[in-house]
């Protein structure tokens, strides 16, 4: 009877704490974000401009993401183009974490829902294009305080209701795979139809439960073998090993067209990049169906980590123009960053200012394997900007690869970005020819150790010209 009742007091202090995250990071989110109007706003290689002359020839000096607003320049593409990326916040009521007792990943989980984002964004380039929108996007009503607050209240009342009431049940009931679903009959509707059923089945891949491909719950698993458990801070260069051993490791077939490759020691080696191309998982054939292209079945995409620190207490300001360059290319998928202790997810710049997505937002669990799961709670209308001055130096960079000839342009391009100015004496990465076969990043290093990605293996034969220092 004791052990009964200790059992129930911790269920009661799970959902009790489970609550008060909600109320917590319910406040995290700011509902207006000005942008200038005499700048433009890139977003993860796209260029957008708000300015908009009056009657007078003047022009408004700054613009606020209010509904009323989004009429002008072209602000409604760019928060079309914002909302329809993937958003993977805190969320709670899920089933306990490996090794835990954890039902919810508030307070420490939110590096991990930016590697989340990131791989989400590689997986819509990959299955649906850049170009790719959803077509509620503009529908989707912005977080006020007022809303945020109301709710999460609700919830702590509910929640604690429940707690004395016994735990709700849940349905069972799954719905038939929407790969196995019928398009409509003409060819523009049957890929609107076709990305429809990617944009699903791609948010089911994070859904919150041991079985998704790519949820927290598999991430978690994976962060076992380095060291890192439920509840344990994540940093952006061991969240980048566990989204490449996830995606590895993804059995759903539609995956087996696309892998991933982490840098070492701030190195990027050609010859591992191109095995990675080259090589099919399990002999599956690969095909990517973004613009009706399918890759050769001797090809697979590649997602490209580079673990990068830029400076030391505090990011140098040499690397800012370096980032913005970066986040001006199409093929990249963004980086997860964030405050010290504070991750989050940088898709875009304007003028001195990072945009961003925050998974600082506690929502509640959805059940993905249900028919016609709600996608709403999955994307962001709020962006979110932070000055570059408040960056932390600690960071993951990824691009998209699609093929051996897409990453040959990639390493052309990024080593035209990466060439040292005056104030930039050394380049934040460096492309290598050959492999890298006598490093491993995981081996042999302390858990600590991990989150330092330009330490050196003294095994290691290859040498570099331009090695990472910092300034």
């Amino acid at each position: 009877m004791e052990n009964k009742g200790s059992d129930e007091v911790e269920k009661m202090k799970t959902k009790f704490f489970s609550a008060w995250h909600n109320m917590k990071y319910s406040w995290a989110l700011k509902s207006k974000t000005s942008f200038s109007r005499n700048s433009p706003v890139f977003l993860l290689g796209k260029c957008y401009h708000f300015k908009v002359e009056d009657e007078d020839g003047l022009t408004d000096p700054c613009y606020e993401t209010s509904e009323e607003d989004f009429i002008l320049g072209n602000v409604e593409d760019f928060r079309k183009d914002f909302t329809s990326r993937l958003w993977l916040t805190y969320r709670e009521e899920f089933p306990p974490l490996p090794g835990s007792t954890l039902t919810s990943d508030c307070g420490w989980g939110c590096m991990l829902r930016a590697g989340q984002m990131m791989l989400a964004q590689a997986l819509m380039l990959h299955f649906m294009g850049r170009d790719w929108t959803w077509s509620e996007a503009l529908a989707l009503q912005p977080l006020d305080t007022e809303t945020r607050t109301t709710t999460a209240a609700k919830r702590l009342v509910a929640s604690l209701e429940s707690s004395l009431q016994g735990p709700h049940r849940s349905s069972s009931k799954r719905s038939q795979s929407v790969n196995q679903a019928q398009a409509p009959g003409s060819a523009e509707e049957a890929d609107a139809h076709l990305k429809d059923m990617y944009h699903s089945t791609l948010v089911s891949w994070f859904g919150d439960s041991p079985s998704a491909q790519l949820g927290i719950h598999r991430l978690v698993r994976l962060g076992l073998t380095m060291g890192k458990q439920a509840g344990d801070w994540y940093g952006p260069a061991v969240v980048a090993h566990i989204v490449k051993k996830a995606v590895e490791e993804a059995m759903d077939p539609g995956l087996a067209g696309i892998t991933a490759y982490v840098s070492q020691d701030c190195t990027v080696y050609s010859a591992d990049v191109i095995d990675s191309h080259r090589a099919p998982r399990d002999g599956q054939a690969s095909t990517s169906p973004q613009n009706n292209q399918p890759v050769p079945s001797s090809s697979r995409a590649v997602i490209i980590l580079v673990p990068v620190r830029l400076g030391g207490e505090k990011t140098n300001p040499d690397y800012f123009n370096f980032t913005k360059s970066i986040l001006s290319l199409e093929y990249c998928i963004g980086i997860i960053g964030g405050k010290p202790k504070q991750a989050c997810y940088f898709v875009g710049f304007q003028d001195d200012s990072l945009i961003y997505m925050d998974p600082h937002y506690c929502q509640s669990f959805v059940d993905v394997s249900t028919s016609d799961f709600p996608l709403q709670s999955y994307h962001c209308p709020s962006p979110k900007k932070m000055p570059f001055s408040k960056m932390d130096p600690s960071c993951t960079i990824g691009f998209y690869s699609r093929s051996v000839q897409d990453f040959e342009k990639i390493k052309q391009e990024l080593s035209k970005v990466l060439q040292p100015s005056a104030k930039e004496k050394y380049p934040a990465f460096t492309f290598v020819q050959g492999h890298g076969r006598d490093y491993d990043l995981s081996a042999g290093l302390t858990p600590e150790k991990r989150e330092w990605p330009f330490i050196r293996d003294p095994r290691r034969t290859v040498t570099t010209a331009g090695d990472f220092v910092l300034l």
